[in-house]
């Protein structure tokens, strides 16, 4: 049984080795720097690959990147949030049972709730910004009644209820879709670099959740161009950007610091003791086997 589990964690990392390789020829030397790293790469539970490496130089400058690699016909995706009030994501990611998670969208800092459009159990909680020239919300995760996850992106006039989904949370911007990468607006939330939480799908039906530490001389952050890069590069066909600054956190279950994997930048430290308490996030959980 050792032999086999080593052999196949072996697998996946040959598979993400050639994975990286496909990118390098299109993307240039921040791929190539992907694909020599080190990264510390484990199966914290069946379906669920975490991934973690600090570089040195990626984007001239240093980097800190958790990666979680979900495998879809073996886990299932639920957003959790709260109307009013605050939660941690390791204190919720632990109550409901998670695996891993990470942070949500955006989040109104006073009282809580989304201020993005937001759809669950097929009502819609909250469009107090829905706004069709705005690109912090032009796109949505959105989860089906049979669970299957998808990337979409918003109408022209706005969001609507979305009658094919269960669950639509809207956040931005859209950095890929359809395998084509989205054109980023000049503006400063987009070009300043920032701790950033980016959610992807993979051709393979993985799906890939990324978060980027920042704010520390330790961790520089990314723009969204960046971020776009980083999804592209691990293989995703869709990808959106994610509440990020000190918002921004990985959780694994088990793990020292509370299950806080990556280094909130909340506290101004590069630690795991920055996390901030948010409003909605998403949550990785094993699927019940017949």
């Amino acid at each position: 049984m050792r032999h086999t589990c080593v052999k196949f964690k072996f697998q996946i990392l040959i598979l993400f080795g050639l994975l990286v390789q496909s990118c390098v020829s299109v993307l240039g030397p921040e791929a190539s720097l992907f694909k020599n790293a080190a990264w510390d790469s484990r199966e914290v539970a069946p379906g669920v690959f975490w991934k973690y490496h600090h570089f040195d130089s990626l984007f001239n400058g240093r980097q800190s990147i958790t990666v979680f690699d979900i495998d879809l016909d073996r886990v299932r995706v639920r957003v959790d949030h709260l109307d009013s009030g605050f939660f941690r994501v390791s204190e919720r990611a632990r109550e409901a049972g998670a695996v891993a998670a990470v942070n949500g969208s955006f989040f109104n800092t006073r009282r809580g709730g989304s201020v993005v459009f937001f759809q669950k159990d097929g009502m819609v909680l909250d469009s107090s910004k829905n706004d069709p020239g705005a690109f912090r919300d032009n796109a949505g995760f959105a989860i089906d009644r049979s669970g299957k996850v998808s990337i979409i992106q918003r109408k022209p006039q706005g969001w609507s209820i979305v009658e094919d989904f269960s669950t639509v949370l809207s956040s931005g911007p859209l950095l890929i879709y359809d395998a084509e990468r989205i054109s980023q607006r000049n503006d400063k939330f987009n070009t300043n670099r920032h701790p950033r939480t980016a959610v992807g799908l993979s051709k393979k039906g993985h799906l890939i959740a990324v978060v980027v530490d920042g704010r520390s001389p330790e961790a520089y952050g990314m723009t969204t161009e960046e971020l776009a890069t980083v999804m592209q590069v691990l293989g995703c066909t869709d990808a959106m950007n994610l509440d990020g600054g000190g918002s921004s956190t990985a959780w694994v279950a088990g793990q020292p610091h509370g299950g806080v994997v990556n280094y909130p930048s909340d506290n101004k430290r590069f630690d795991h003791g920055g996390e901030r308490a948010v409003a909605n996030c998403i949550l990785f959980l094993l699927k019940e086997r017949n």
